[in-house]
This record gives structure tokens, C-alpha cells and sequence, in this order.
């Protein structure tokens, strides 16, 4: 992207007049702080503080600060209803937006990305690729874990709560108690869902500075980081280095890798993926599967676990996960917003080796996501496999049961518990049968909540939140709206599940799904508004 010459814009030159900026600070170059702040989403109602430090920084360092807004679902408040479905088109839309209003002012010399929930971050994360200028990032940071009976909480309480107080196992008052005090304030959901899997992924592809990912919200070192990412952009500028001289391929493994030794959220898989194919790359499902072969397990948090990101930050952080990696030489030595990325692991180390296990102590010796094959998922599917009980069997064969929409399962639900040896199936909530491939929290945490997580497994070719945890495979495509598999399995079906040869198969003879296929309709539900009408277009 080029940058404007302003001395020979007089029309530019006057506006700019207009916003305070006299011809004496032409010369100086501006940089756009891209913010996300809004008082809906409790991951950006703090973001007004960041930006206001990240604009001192840039002024001290002798920039010119201009900052606009973009938008920012919160997942949480959209689960469970038709908002959910436009959750991941925002993505789109907030990259869309940033692209328009930084190509079309044309005068920005660098960008600071101030950015923190789910769909998000990753649409600056594209913006960023997208432009190609100096960017660097300052991540919401996470929220800290609330307090329930003694004990930390967050939001996969709340919905695991819902599930618990329909079938009488928990009180009004209980249930209240719960949803008031598992989320205390600012910042993305403290354990490692997608927020804060994506802002550990920007980390340790090295847009952000080191701990931008764990520091908290409300902790003072916060706006340190973002005073010091408001200087680090003019250093950045004034070398030349571009969002694309750090969005390197090997970048981008190194990425995955810190994706799969966290054991983050199965979105990491749609965004990922979509960020580094703006940046010019391709890393489809086998070759992210080949990465989590090769990577160890070693974090396990909430909703993995009853640590929480406070606990992960204290132990080490992205910076000690990196570290760990690099002593099986998993990683490459890619550039930084202020360096090398070996040189930022120089003093990273293991503080707590609960939270963070060394690399020959792994939970398993492959990553924490894996892709599943099989006549159900012919292009694939994903699970978070270190979301998965021990306990629960490597190989699971159940009954289908059977749901056309999450509206379906959750009024079941309401009324009765799923049986034991079941595989809950939910279909046409993919990119085009939802539209908008909508998270289901609801039903996974009401597994979950009444205490069947060994019992009963879950598919979809919706999505998941990255709360998700328990034997639920999502992303199945074929979608249903694709005449996938998942759209003629019937209640009853055998459905077969190996997570050693990572396979998912309904064990229906092959002439049989061949016959169901020839006579399928497809369920398509008409979107609610141009929005998701307009994204179900991009994947028909």
C-alpha cells in the first residue's frame, strides 16, 4: 500500500488542518490506532485506556496518532440465539472496514491494532496482512477469574449453570449466584478460549510484544505494553518493517505450534489458516494435523482444567511455552516487532510446572487439536483432543441422535437428559446451512453440566466455542448443506468414533448413504437480514 504524499494534497492538507494537525506535523508520520473499544464487550470496555497510552507512546516518540473504531461481538452475549450467526461474518466485516479506512485516507505510515475477542483479533490480524504496512499489536489481555463458593469460575460456569438449575440440580438462587460472580470485569473470558488463544497465537507469531498475551486487563503493566507498542511502531516505521516481513510462513508454524502445545481453541482452526492465506500461504487440515503430530501437549487450562490465564501468565506465558518448544528445535528464528524470536526467549522460563509441563513431561507427545477423517468428515473435522478426559474411550461407538439446528437440541435438553452412549449430531449450522457457522456452547456445556462428559459425544458442522470441552468434534465438512454424510445420518445409526487412527464414521453400509443421498432435500433456513445472506454467497 502507498502512502500518500500530503504536501501535494492541498484539499488533504486543509482537512487534516481541520483535525489540529497544522503544516508543520505534515512531515511527521501518522499512524492509525485501530480500536475496538465498545462498552458491550467486556474483552474491549478498557480498550479507550490502552488506546489513550498507545497514543502518548506514538506521540513521544514523534508520530501522529489518528484513531478510529471497529466493531467487536461478544460471543458469550450472542450464544444461544440468531446472533450467534453473526459472529463469524463480523470477522469479515471488521477487516473489511479497517482495509477501507487505511487504504482509502491513505495516509498512515504504520498501524497499531488494539484488539481482543473472538472473531475480532482476527479480523485485524487479516486488515494487517491485507495493508502490508508497520503494524504491531496490543491484545485485549484476559479478564480475571471470578469467584464462586471459594472457588475461580468464568463464563463456562454460567453455561454449564443453565443445564444444571432445568433439571433441579442446582437452585434459583444458586444459579444466580453463578452467573453474578463468575465474570468480575474487563478483559476476555479468563480461561484459554478463543480470545485469548488467538491473542497467545499473535504473540508467538510475533506481532506483539512478550506477555502482551497474558498480561491482565486491569494489571498497570497493560498500559505499559501499550505505551511501549505506541513507540515500538515509529521504530518499526522508521526501519521499514512491514506486517509481512514478520507474517512469514515459518511464522506461522511457529504459531500452530504454540497452538497445539497450549492445547487453544478449535477456532484457532478457521482463523489461522485464513489470516496466513491473506498473508499468501496455505496451510490446509493436513498439514495443520502433520504440525500437531509433532508438537506436545504441554498446557492445560480452563476449560481443561481448573487453571486459569492468571495461573499461565505467573508460570511463564507464551515466552516459556516457546521456549519449551525450541529445545526440541520445533521452532524458527523469525523476525519480531523488536527482534529475532529466539532473542525474546533468552530469561523465559517455567515459574509453575502444574500449569506449564517441561517438554520431555508432556500430556501427550501431539498437539492439542487434531483433524478427524472418515465418511463423515471426507474433507475433515476438528476436535480438541486435550479437551478430552482421560477417562472417556479412545475408541466410541454410539447411537445417533439426531438435530437439525441447536435450537433443536437445546428445547430436547430442557425437557430430558441425552441417554448414555449417545453421539449427539447437529447439522445444517455450517457456513451455509446456518448461515454463519454459529459457536454451540450451550449444548456442549449442558453435557458437560449434567455430568455425562463420559458417556456422550457430540458432532456438528457448526462450530464450537473455545469453553468447549468434552468428546465434541465440529467443523464436519462436507456441511449438510453441502449433501455431506452429517446430513443423512438418522436416529439410530451406529456412529463410530477413533481418536487413535483419528477417524469418524457411520457405519452404514456404502449403498445405503449413496441411497439416502439420491433422496436428500437440503434444509436451508432463510437468513435473518443482507449480512448473512451475503456471507452464505461467498461458500455457494
Amino acid at each position: 500500500m502507498e502512502i500518500a504524499k500530503i504536501k501535494d494534497l492541498p484539499a488533504a492538507r486543509g482537512l487534516l488542518a481541520a483535525d489540529g494537525i497544522k503544516s508543520k506535523d505534515l512531515m511527521k508520520p501518522f499512524i492509525a490506532v485501530v480500536n475496538s473499544f465498545n462498552e458491550i464487550t467486556p474483552g474491549h470496555i478498557h480498550l479507550n485506556r490502552l488506546g489513550k497510552k498507545v497514543k502518548e507512546g506514538i506521540k513521544a516518540a514523534g508520530g501522529i496518532p489518528l484513531e478510529f473504531h471497529t466493531i467487536a461481538i461478544c460471543d458469550g452475549i450472542a450464544m444461544g440465539h440468531e446472533g450467534m450467526k453473526y459472529s463469524l461474518p463480523s470477522r469479515e466485516t471488521i477487516a473489511d472496514s479497517i482495509e477501507e479506512m487505511i487504504a482509502g485516507h491513505g495516509v498512515f505510515a504504520g498501524a497499531v491494532f488494539i484488539a481482543g475477542c473472538d472473531k475480532n483479533l482476527p479480523g485485524h490480524l487479516k486488515a494487517a496482512a491485507r495493508l502490508n504496512i508497520p503494524s504491531i499489536f496490543v491484545t485485549s489481555g484476559p479478564m480475571m477469574p471470578g469467584k464462586v463458593n471459594g472457588k475461580d469460575a468464568d463464563v463456562k460456569n454460567c453455561f454449564e449453570a443453565l443445564a444444571q438449575l432445568e433439571r433441579g440440580k442446582i437452585t434459583r438462587e444458586e444459579y444466580e449466584n453463578i452467573t453474578d460472580n463468575s465474570c468480575p470485569g474487563a478483559g476476555s473470558c479468563a480461561g484459554l478460549f478463543t480470545a485469548n488463544s488467538m491473542a497467545a497465537v499473535t504473540e508467538a507469531l510475533g506481532l506483539s510484544l512478550p506477555y502482551c498475551a497474558t498480561t491482565h486487563a486491569i494489571d498497570k503493566k497493560k498500559d505499559e505494553i501499550a505505551f511501549e507498542s505506541g513507540e515500538k511502531i515509529m521504530e518499526l516505521v522508521e526501519k521499514g518493517v512491514r506486517a509481512r516481513d514478520i507474517m512469514t510462513e515459518k511464522a506461522f508454524e511457529n504459531a500452530l505450534r504454540l497452538d497445539m502445545a497450549i492445547g487453544a481453541s478449535t477456532n484457532t482452526i478457521l482463523h489461522v489458516p485464513d489470516v496466513a492465506k491473506e498473508a499468501g500461504f496455505e496451510f490446509d487440515l493436513k498439514r495443520i494435523n502433520e504440525i500437531s503430530e509433532t508438537t506436545p501437549n504441554l498446557v492445560k487450562l480452563s476449560p481443561n482444567s481448573d487453571y486459569h490465564l492468571i495461573d499461565f501468565h505467573k508460570a511463564g506465558g507464551v515466552p516459556a511455552v516457546l521456549n519449551e518448544l525450541n529445545k526440541k528445535k520445533l521452532l524458527h528464528n523469525e523476525n519480531t516487532v523488536e527482534g529475532k524470536l529466539f532473542d525474546r526467549l533468552n530469561d523465559a522460563s517455567i515459574k509453575d510446572e502444574k500449569v506449564i509441563r517441561p517438554i520431555d513431561n508432556p500430556y501427550s507427545e501431539d498437539g492439542g487439536i487434531a483433524i478427524l477423517y472418515g465418511n463423515l468428515a471426507e474433507e475433515g473435522s476438528v476436535v480438541k483432543e486435550s479437551g478430552i478426559s482421560i477417562e472417556f474411550p479412545k475408541v466410541f461407538e454410539g447411537n445417533a441422535l439426531v438435530f437439525d439446528s441447536e435450537d433443536e437440541i437445546n428445547e430436547y435438553i430442557e425437557k430430558q437428559e441425552p441417554p448414555k452412549g449417545t453421539v449427539i449430531v447437529i447439522r445444517y449450522e455450517g457456513k451455509i446451512g446456518g448461515p454463519g457457522m454459529r459457536e454451540m456452547l450451550y449444548p456442549t456445556a449442558s453435557v458437560s453440566g449434567l455430568g455425562l462428559d463420559l458417556d456422550v459425544a457430540l458432532i456438528t458442522d457448526g462450530r464450537f466455542s473455545g469453553a468447549t470441552h468434552g468428546a465434541c468434534i465440529g467443523h464436519v465438512e462436507p456441511e449438510a448443506a453441502r449433501r455431506g454424510t452429517i446430513a443423512v445420518v438418522k436416529n439410530g445409526d451406529k456412529i463410530k468414533i477413533d481418536f487413535e487412527k483419528k477417524r469418524i464414521d457411520l457405519l452404514v453400509d456404502d449403498k445405503e448413504i449413496a441411497a439416502r443421498k439420491k433422496n436428500l432435500k437440503i434444509k436451508l433456513k432463510e437468513p435473518h437480514g443482507k449480512v448473512l445472506e451475503n456471507y452464505r454467497k461467498r461458500f455457494l
